[in-house]
């Protein structure tokens, strides 16, 4: 797992780079939570760490990255803005990369999650997302109109961060949106980190991901989703 240094909005970012050998392999983005020290906020975070794992074993081009100000990345925390530039930069290198690859993914945990819904809206080759505890109560969504791609939302029952009805609001609203199919995964006993609870959230992202690539049959709304 090469570490790279690559040239972002405001300097060097820092990242952890993970090739596929299939040169037209989709590349898969993870974003970590926000920097403050209570929320892990670092590309090492244990759940953006197996989201990437995830992704590199069914053959994904992989990268996860330090925002601004984090880690060996340059610059300072700009509360969103900076850190959207910074994850367009990221996949930008990335496909100059590959410029092969056939489609794009990405993921994101907590403040992660509002990042990666922003880019998803900014980039049309994103084919698929994995929203993995959002804050709807604090980071303001209303920019998704419409969502452009399917995907995965999935939070704990006892996230007292962002409390599962603000979830839920988001979602219900993302649900009326025509073209596009939201999978919701409310995970039981779970908090905001998944606490005790990170390796079953592995399994239900991959297990998602799985029906999405096609690896494992589904029911009939995840057939859908398949492209």
């Amino acid at each position: 797992m090469p570490e790279v240094i690559f040239n972002g909005p405001t300097g060097r970012l820092e990242g952890r780079y993970q090739p596929s050998k299939d040169k037209t392999a989709p590349i898969a983005i993870i974003l970590h939570p926000h920097p403050h020290p209570k929320f892990g906020g670092t590309m090492n975070n244990k759940i953006v760490y197996d989201l990437f794992y995830m992704f590199q074993e069914r053959g994904f081009t992989t990268l996860r990255f330090n925002f601004r100000g984090v880690g060996r990345s340059q610059g300072a925390f700009d509360h969103g803005q900076g850190e959207l530039s910074d994850a367009a930069a990221a996949l930008d290198w990335v496909q100059t990369l590959h410029p092969d690859a056939r489609g794009c993914w990405v993921a994101g945990f907590s403040f992660g999650a509002w990042i990666g819904m922003q880019l998803l809206m900014r980039r049309p080759e994103i084919e698929g997302f994995m929203s993995i505890a959002p804050q709807p109560n604090i980071y303001d969504f209303s920019f998704l109109a419409p969502c452009p791609a399917s995907g995965l939302i999935i939070h704990g029952e006892e996230d007292r961060v962002s409390p599962p009805e603000h979830v839920q609001g988001l979602v219900d609203k993302l649900k009326a949106q025509r073209g596009i199919l939201i999978t919701q995964n409310t995970m039981e006993d779970a908090n905001h980190f998944f606490t005790e609870h990170q390796e079953e959230l592995i399994e239900e992202c991959g297990t998602y991901l799985d029906k999405r690539l096609g690896i494992i049959p589904g029911g009939i709304e995840e057939t859908m989703l398949l492209r």
